[in-house]
């Protein structure tokens, strides 16, 4: 049985819609904190099990039966890596085979600006040292993130980001997710690590290229200090630790810590992933 952590969540419902098509719903679980927001899953079948990762008890009841994890990694807080470590601990107390985790493709973890970043690759150390069978996934930053970095405005202010001409090798959420799946439901043995990114690295030039064509609207990206868009973000009041996060992404970007491309993600789904244009019209709905 197949349990993935974060169903209700963006890629955990990706991951487990894909699962539903290829597999029978009394091979898969999903941990939930709230049951009432997997109604969706648990009307098709999917056993609900009721666990958060800062209740290892919860935890370990959630483990019972479960022959792999699909581990997907927390938001931001203080106690993150915590969190995982109490997932992977249950998973080896409960005698679970393998353990899945959704990590980050990065160039260099030893020179992100971003820390946040850094529990990744410790959750990535903490699971080889487990003992377990592990399968790590390094995600590359999802495409779906865009508007957030653009604006809701962008096709009438273009773009004004402290990124330089960094690229990033973007991947929708739902092929990720789906790809997951894919993986997830091999009968390969050892250990794994895959690299999901798309097949390209575009720059925000190239962003603001789609969104032209895909608008026809002319859009621009403008570089511009980090110390701009901070106070911009200021002005809107949007918290410190935020604004810190966003210039992280941002600063790595600029150097080029998200342009890997590898041929995992095309492999795994058995196509070649969508690009930017195509992309771009989804997620701005053009």
């Amino acid at each position: 049985m197949i349990l993935v952590t974060g169903a209700t969540g963006h890629l955990g419902a990706a991951v487990l819609h894909t699962l539903l098509q290829r597999t029978a719903p009394q091979h898969l679980a999903a941990l939930v904190r709230d049951p009432a927001k997997a109604t969706a899953w648990h009307t098709r079948g999917v056993h609900i099990r009721v666990g958060s990762y800062t209740d290892p008890a919860s935890l370990d009841s959630a483990m019972q039966g479960i022959d792999t994890v699909l581990l997907i990694s927390g938001g931001g807080d203080d106690d993150g890596l915590q969190q995982h470590q109490n997932v992977i601990d249950a998973a080896r107390k409960a005698g679970v085979r393998r353990v899945a985790y959704t990590s980050r493709a990065l160039q260099d973890p030893a020179s992100l600006a971003n820390e946040l970043m850094v529990r990744h690759f410790q959750t990535e150390h903490y699971l080889q040292a487990s003992g377990l069978g592990y399968i790590l996934f390094r995600n590359i930053l999802y495409m779906d993130t865009l508007p957030l970095f653009t604006g809701p405005t962008v096709l009438e202010t273009g773009i004004s980001l402290p990124a330089g001409q960094g690229k990033v090798a973007y991947a929708l959420r739902s092929e990720m997710g789906e790809a997951i799946a894919n993986v997830l439901l091999e009968n390969t043995g050892g250990n794994h690590t895959y690299h999901f990114t798309g097949s390209e690295a575009y720059s925000f030039h190239d962003v603001a290229a789609a969104l032209t064509q895909a608008s026809g609207k002319p859009v621009a990206y403008t570089d511009v200090e980090s110390s701009v868009l901070a106070a911009r973000m200021r002005e809107r009041g949007v918290p410190a630790v935020a604004i810190q996060r966003t210039i992280g992404f941002l600063t790595d970007i600029k150097h080029d810590q998200e342009a890997m491309v590898s041929p995992n993600l095309e492999a795994a789904l058995g196509r070649r992933p969508t690009g930017l244009l195509e992309g771009v019209k989804q997620l701005y709905q053009l």
